[in-house]
């Protein structure tokens, strides 16, 4: 994976809250509502957490090391979640929360690894990555510019790195998107690709973001905004993620596509500019020899005619036949 091109991920997560079964159906679901990707968290709490970490306010329904060990699955259940994505032709990503994680998904055979908004400034987590030499998504969420700089510094020469424009803040308010970020991104690291994790609630910002030049966007992923955890009732449903992969599609399609003026007008356009421009013709019946005024000029449909435009180029000249109303003139009319 290069991301140069649209790249549309289905953020799982937990959502799936420890269900095997659901995790695959979310994969099912996310590959029919247009992802190119799904991405899950790989959590092992007693290498990532201590007792104590407090939650994070959007969720305070059971501490994190107890979410963390009852969601979590083993080394064959994510094995066979991959093997599952490629038979749904997704690819399989997960984010990594310690070493250890990314050991384990090393032997699950990840081919993708996403940096989560936390990890950004654990420096032997970036370096194991990055000796791994595999393309690397690095989320921003809650990184100042000195700290996404040291992450970029380890990570970018060993493999395909995208940079995320992310908020950490669930919905994220459109005051605190953060678009401009990305411009920022394409100026210092023009060697890296650019997207955008949008926990906003609707597509503006992913739209945005395909058109501020983001080749790869994140979006959270869930069966029901109505779900437990921690993401859910902040995530798309896929019947909105399938609206959103298809709106992103076609930003991509057209930003991807610059336009000639001219072109378009000489050629795709050409029968439209014959039916709706004006052409010069005679307002009312006129003798020859009559010496041509602005008074004996109209304009109307069709085009094909000496264009309107040029009206002045007739005003003064002598017609050598007569004509009836609404003749369309061409230069052969007049001496």
């Amino acid at each position: 994976m290069d991301f140069k091109s649209l790249t549309l991920i289905a953020e799982i997560g937990s959502v799936h809250d420890g269900s095997f079964g659901n995790a695959k159906n979310l994969i099912e679901a996310a590959s029919s509502a247009g992802a190119i990707c799904v991405k899950f968290q790989t959590h092992i709490a007693s290498a990532e957490t201590l007792a104590l970490a407090p939650n994070p306010p959007y969720f305070q329904d059971e501490s994190r090391t107890e979410y963390f060990d009852r969601t979590s699955f083993t080394l064959d259940k994510w094995k066979q979640l991959k093997q599952h994505a490629r038979q749904f032709n997704v690819y399989f990503i997960s984010s990594p929360f310690s070493l250890e994680s990314v050991d384990l998904l090393e032997e699950v055979g990840v081919e993708v690894f996403k940096v989560p908004s936390g990890e950004v400034t654990n420096h032997p987590l970036l370096e194991k990555l990055a000796r791994l030499g595999k393309p690397v998504i690095l989320s921003t969420g809650m990184s100042c510019w000195n700290e996404i700089e040291s992450a970029v510094n380890i990570l970018i020469d060993n493999a395909p790195l995208c940079i995320m424009q992310c908020t950490s803040m669930y919905p994220t308010p459109a005051k605190f998107v953060g678009l401009n970020n990305l411009l920022d991104f394409k100026n210092k690291f023009p060697a890296v690709s650019i997207g955008f994790s949008d926990h906003t609630l609707g597509l503006s910002a992913s739209i945005s973001a395909v058109a501020l030049g983001a080749t790869v966007i994140e979006k959270h992923f869930t069966f029901s905004r109505l779900m437990y955890g921690s993401d859910a009732k902040n995530s798309m449903e896929p019947s909105e993620f399938l609206q959103l992969s298809n709106e992103l599609q076609f930003a991509f399609e057209i930003i991807k596509n610059p336009v000639s003026k001219d072109s378009l007008a000489l050629n795709q356009l050409s029968s439209m500019k014959l039916t709706f421009q004006k052409s010069i013709v005679a307002s009312r019946d006129l003798c020859s020899g009559d010496i041509i005024s602005l008074d004996d000029l109209a304009f109307k449909k069709p085009g094909g005619g000496i264009c309107a435009s040029k009206y002045q180029l007739l005003i003064g000249k002598k017609l050598k036949m007569s004509v009836q109303l609404d003749h369309m003139f061409s230069l052969c009319d007049f001496q």
